[in-house]
């Protein structure tokens, strides 16, 4: 029973960590690179509702609710991150987000039940013919979650770093890793499946 929890709990883990797949990595550096270590309960309600809306997905999936198209999820997943990377850019410098934070959780929901339905066929290959369906996806959404608050752990360390040490501006911060984000999902953009 401990070794099918630790199991789980890994495999979601290693679900956001897989070098081969850095989408969802890209997607928590630019949903998380506009605030610092004293917003962290905000950054925290944000990444937690990614996770509701990752976890909503395969529950769904799972169940065989819905059954979706592959190639346009996962240009979807690509477009999310472009979307995010790009408001930075534009938004970089223009004060608290505070103000904003409704529109922030819909959207991170939202991205997640997308990105969920990315990962949807291999989590019904995990899941076989298991009874624990349930069991099994709350064991992977706290991988999921763990995992990302590592990603947004690193990601406020960097900037508290570059913002102190290097004395970069957090305007200048957010622009150039923004900016390096959007550089890297372009050409998944480009060459996404779904537009050849």
């Amino acid at each position: 029973m401990l070794d099918d929890f630790l199991f789980n709990v890994e495999y979601g883990v290693k679900h956001v960590l897989d070098i081969n797949a850095y989408d969802h990595v890209l997607f928590l550096i630019v949903l998380t690179v506009p605030y610092v270590f004293k917003d962290w309960k905000r950054v925290l309600l944000l990444v937690s509702m990614f996770t509701l809306g990752h976890t909503l997905s395969l529950i769904l999936a799972a169940y065989g609710i819905v059954n979706v198209n592959g190639v346009l999820i996962e240009f979807l997943i690509s477009v999310t991150i472009f979307i995010v990377a790009v408001f930075n850019v534009f938004t970089a410098g223009k004060g608290p987000r505070k103000e904003r934070v409704g529109i922030l959780f819909f959207t991170a929901l939202f991205f997640g039940l997308v990105h969920g339905l990315g990962f949807a066929k291999e989590f019904q290959m995990l899941l076989g013919d298991t009874d624990n369906k349930l069991i099994l996806l709350l064991e992977f959404a706290l991988g999921i979650e763990l995992a990302q608050i590592i990603i947004v752990f690193v990601v406020l360390f960097f900037g508290y770093v570059f913002q102190t040490v290097f004395r970069f501006s957090k305007r200048d911060w957010v622009m150039v890793v923004s900016a390096i984000v959007v550089g890297l999902v372009i050409p998944m953009l480009l060459n996404s499946d779904f537009l050849a």
